[in-house]
């Protein structure tokens, strides 16, 4: 059985005359939905797969359906004759646009065969000539389907040789999925061989070296080194440079992806002119100094080199001078040539260089891309992308990064060994300013990349509703670095009288596979979110704004002015100080997940006009009511049934007023305010939402130990299968008391799942807090039937969503990315609180 290899991705066109077995062989080797036939492309436009007279139509509809296909990474086989030339220019033309490899694969059968198969289809009215000047077409193209472009060719002939061959899918070369790294990546080298040992040591890494004390290989234990070209040129040993990445790269170690150096090398070494400039005349002279054996190995190496690879589950690409998001994983003369120059505006800059046109500025991937290629004095995060070519053989550093750690390691350059033609201080090309917002960055339909639940969508509808809130009334965006997200509830309870009970989280959790759990009490408070920071400059230093760091609510609001927030900032500085927190976590500022204590604190206003005056209407009417209703009772009229209905309504209006006046007490200034923290967010390089729930409420335990008057500590019990009923008892000691309830999650804190992640927490709130949420009257039969009925799919979809963008806005944080890279995630958590999902949920 012969066996051809086809491309994973790549646009397969079948060729062969009507009657040569395509859909057949479609069939059998491919899915469904992977073939593409003009026979069912003219059947959509015209209800007949044989009427010839709308084949124009259809294969515009063939070429759009293979054009989508192709656009989303999907491997694709066209199934028609093919056989003449200018139609298959058109597919190959395709192929080239959308940067995959286009593959032929020729069935060639007897004209005989052909049109004995074509006689048995009654839906084949055309006689033998059809054929025959199709296999006239077929034959006269077959020498020239190389010159067409295409990359794989495998030609099929007679039936036998086509029932018997089966097809193997092979990874693009580039296609390093499977490896996770950990990687460290390392920046444009130019023949500094010195500095690369000593970074390599400072990594981590063993040198191996020959008989001749010469670097052949290095090794570190559970890493691997990945190098982004421009080993050679310019620096003092290119020969040097080499040999040790060809024998890291050989020994698995390390890989490598070329940069324009080394193609020019490469040309020069296989005689082709070129011109001897930017240090290749120094190269050369130093391989002509090494053996003709060193420099063929030298030769087939850089003929060997992949354009770029993609790695760990298409979460990094590594490039020489970076790639656009549509290119990645895509194999074409055109990427190559991206990957080896990059893109220039076509201008020249006031040194002679080509203007580099900044592709970083307009990438929104979801893979972080590391590249070199323009030389930067220091490495910068733009949009998920860095340059890591800091100018070593200029003088500069030689730069690695670790990967996934994003850890920066550098060593300087023993000296510049070539002067740059233009100053290394000089940028390249324009880059965005870090710390400035574009509206543009939020308004209009956008597209969010998170790690931990993929894209993302927002409305341009819920981006405007947030972009009023936003600029209206919340702090400045650049404390503004996380806002909560909202918290489903439970499914409806079946007991009667409760809308919710601790029951239905736990079998929530258990049918995702999650029995540990925590059951935190819910505390009457407000959701607020704390930036702290260790002392007076680090606000400035770090954030480029004067304070001491931010309370702020669910939309980004403040929730007092400057002095009084500046105050509690100042107390809860000293808390964190006296437990120990800033050294511990060896940062310079914490964001904290907290409630502020007592709801009055925030909402006096909402308690007033609202709640306040719910409640004093119903004290002052409801009684007068009852007093009519029983006079008329006694005078024999029938209202005993509204009368009863007005009682429990005044029972309600009673139990109303108690729920709320719970959640109120006097404060002045900072008396009587009170902070419950449960959970760190963030800190300086780190988030910790891996650190199980027991870790967090710890913390929050050591700072109620170091200042009792101002923060209360968040009553938990941890619960597994056996403990239900336990965790049950609790919420109804709570409940019975007054309490609003509490909120259950994993004990582990994030869970992911093989269908994306679980939930973040699940609130089961108390009968009587409810009555604040429905109404008084919501536990009258009626409305607690309709509230039965309330849809609670939505509210846990969108607290998914919010969850994941508040991880990915923490994680930008932590990490140092631009501020509009943070606020993008900020602000897109609150367009999504504008969908219209019932706020009372």
């Amino acid at each position: 059985m012969e066996r051809i290899t086809v491309p994973a991705l790549s646009l397969i066109v079948l060729i062969g005359v009507s009657g040569s077995g395509k859909s057949t062989f479609a069939r059998k080797h491919f899915l469904g939905t992977e073939v593409i036939s003009s026979d069912f492309c003219r059947g959509l436009v015209s209800d007949d797969e044989n009427d010839q007279s709308v084949s124009k139509d259809a294969f515009e509809v063939l070429n759009f359906i293979a054009a989508k296909r192709l656009a989303a990474g999907k491997l694709t086989v066209i199934d028609a004759t093919s056989v003449q030339s200018e139609s298959r220019k058109q597919l190959v033309a395709l192929a080239r646009e959308y940067d995959v490899l286009p593959v032929a694969i020729v069935l060639d059968v007897p004209e005989r065969v052909a049109v004995e198969r074509n006689e048995q289809r009654p839906d084949r009215q055309f006689g033998p000539h059809v054929v025959r000047r199709q296999q006239q077409q077929l034959r006269r193209g077959l020498r020239g389907l190389k010159r067409e472009g295409f990359r794989h060719i495998h030609i099929l002939d007679g039936v036998e040789k086509i029932d018997a061959v089966s097809i193997e899918r092979t990874k693009l070369y580039n296609d390093l999925t499977d490896q996770t790294g950990p990687f460290d990546i390392i920046g444009d080298i130019h023949g500094c061989r010195a500095e690369l040992e000593q970074l390599l040591m400072q990594l981590g890494y063993t040198i191996v070296r020959d008989a001749e004390g010469r670097a052949v290989d290095a090794h570190c234990a559970g890493r691997q080194a990945v190098f982004v070209g421009d080993l050679v040129d310019r620096g003092p040993d290119t020969p040097g440079v080499l040999r040790l990445v060809m024998g890291m790269v050989a020994s698995g170690n390390a890989y490598c992806v070329p940069g324009n150096h080394e193609d020019k090398l490469l040309k020069a070494l296989r005689g082709k002119k070129v011109k001897l400039t930017h240090g290749l005349e120094e190269s050369l002279a130093q391989l002509a100094a090494e053996t003709p054996e060193f420099r063929e190995e030298v030769d087939r190496f850089i003929y060997g080199l992949v354009s770029h690879y993609v790695f760990d589950r298409g979460n990094l690409v590594v490039s020489h001078a970076g790639l656009v998001e549509r290119m990645h994983g895509r194999t074409s003369g055109r990427v190559r040539a991206f990957c080896l120059y990059g893109e220039t505006t076509g201008e020249t800059d006031e040194f002679g260089l080509p203007v580099r046109y900044p592709w970083a500025n307009d990438y929104r991937g979801r893979a972080m891309v590391v590249y070199g290629h323009t030389p930067t004095p220091v490495p910068e995060w733009i949009n998920n992308t860095i340059c890591l070519d800091t100018g070593c053989v200029f003088g500069g550093s030689l730069t690695a990064l670790r990967y996934p750690e994003r850890e920066l390691v550098a060593v300087e350059a023993f000296e510049q060994y070539y002067e740059p033609a233009k100053p290394l201080h000089v940028a390249s090309a324009p880059g965005r300013e870090p710390d400035v917002l574009d509206i543009t960055d939020v308004t209009g339909r956008r597209v969010v990349e998170t790690a931990t639940h993929g894209r993302l969508s927002i409305r341009a509808e819920q981006a405007g509703a947030a972009l009023e809130v936003m600029s209206r009334f919340a702090i400045d965006p650049r404390f503004l670095l996380y806002l909560p997200p909202t918290m489903s509830p439970v499914a409806t309870s079946p007991i009667p009288g409760l809308l919710e009970h601790p029951s239905q989280a736990f079998e929530a959790y258990k049918a995702d596979g999650v029995t540990e759990l925590v059951c935190e009490e819910k505390h009457m408070g407000s959701r607020a979110v704390v930036l702290l920071t260790r002392d007076d400059d680090v606000a400035e230093k770090r954030f480029g704004l004067a304070g001491r760091g931010a309370v702020h609510t669910r939309t980004g609001r403040s929730f007092f002015d400057a002095a009084l927030t500046g105050e509690l900032l100042l107390r809860l500085r000293a808390v964190a100080l006296e437990a120990g927190l800033f050294d511990e976590l060896d940062t310079s500022w914490l964001l904290l997940d907290a409630e502020l204590l007592p709801w009055s604190a925030k909402a006096v206003d909402l308690l007033k006009h609202q709640y306040a005056a719910v409640g004093a209407a119903a004290r002052t009417a409801l009684p007068a009511a009852t007093a009519g209703l029983e006079s008329a009772v006694a005078a024999g009229l029938d209202v005993g049934e509204l009368l009863a209905r007005t009682q429990r309504r005044t029972v309600n209006a009673s139990l109303f007023s108690e729920a709320y006046r719970r959640y109120c007490w006097p404060t002045e200034g900072l008396d009587g305010v009170r902070v419950a923290p449960f959970q760190v967010l963030a800190s300086e390089g780190t988030t910790y939402e891996d650190k199980p729930h027991a870790w967090h409420l710890a913390v929050a335990d050591r700072m109620v130990a170091a200042d009792s008057s101002l923060i209360t500590a968040t009553r938990r019990m941890f619960v597994d299968a056996d403990s239900w009923d336990a965790g049950i008892a609790w919420w109804e000691e709570l409940t019975g008391a007054g309490g609003e309830g509490m909120v259950v999650k994993p004990a582990a804190n994030l869970v992911r799942l093989k269908k994306g992640l679980t939930q973040p927490g699940l609130k089961v709130r108390g009968q009587e807090y409810l009555r604040i949420i429905y109404g008084p009257d919501y536990t009258e039969p009626a409305n607690f039937e309709r509230l039965r009925g309330r849809n609670l799919g939505h509210k846990r979809s969108m607290a998914l969503r919010e969850y994941a963008l508040g991880l990915e806005s923490l994680q930008r944080a932590a990490r140092g990315e631009p501020l509009w890279r943070i606020h993008e995630c900020v602000f897109a958590v609150l367009a999504l609180e504008s969908e219209p999902v019932d706020p009372r949920l």
